[in-house]
């Protein structure tokens, strides 16, 4: 089995690295996840997954390859975080309900001799929501740690009519674009 080192601690980018049949290591460090003042949601995913991997790999050297990623939801030209609070969470889905907002995922790639990037932007539309499936979703707890407040993979699912663009990415990582910026480091996930 094939082994990657994933700087995250998203169990869904886990969960996605385990799906392509690899063994993964979990690496963590923490850096400021603040968006520079007026910064463009592409610039800031790209940095956060950037900054990300180079801090892991002052703090591991040697591991790799290494993986990390950001995502975050962009609407009305406004980075969407995670919700603060579960009034926070409503007042996030009120302004997507009906809506069509974008998903960004940046991913970053490095060996011990290059680190790349790839931006990955899907689109998704949510159906006009009533305030108590707004209320009802909030109550399960689901979308209280996810960016936009929702959860693609899970209850929120039902909620999406249209989805343009990668529906792995819009979980926290893109496989498509994942596998083609591996085979750039020759790690091939087809060949033994």
């Amino acid at each position: 089995m094939k082994k990657i080192y994933l700087g995250s601690n998203s169990p869904r980018r886990l969960q996605l690295l385990q799906q392509l049949g690899l063994s993964v290591e979990v690496l963590k460090a923490e850096i400021d996840e603040t968006p520079f003042p007026q910064e463009q949601a592409q610039d800031y995913v790209l940095r956060m997954a950037n900054n990300k991997n180079q801090k892991i790999q002052q703090c591991y050297p040697n591991h790799y390859p290494l993986l990390t990623a950001d995502t975050c939801i962009a609407f009305n030209k406004h980075i969407i975080g995670k919700p603060s609070s579960a009034e926070h969470a409503i007042e996030m889905l009120h302004s997507l309900s009906g809506k069509t907002h974008q998903v960004l995922t940046a991913i970053a790639i490095a060996n011990q001799d290059q680190l790349l990037s790839h931006l990955q932007i899907s689109e998704v539309t949510f159906k006009p929501l009533t305030d108590i499936e707004i209320k009802n979703y909030v109550a399960t707890g689901e979308p209280l740690d996810k960016a936009g407040a929702y959860a693609i993979q899970g209850l929120a699912a039902a909620f999406i009519s249209h989805l343009s663009g990668s529906y792995s990415g819009v979980m926290g990582l893109p496989l498509f674009e994942t596998a083609e910026l591996l085979q750039q480091f020759n790690f091939s996930l087809f060949k033994n």
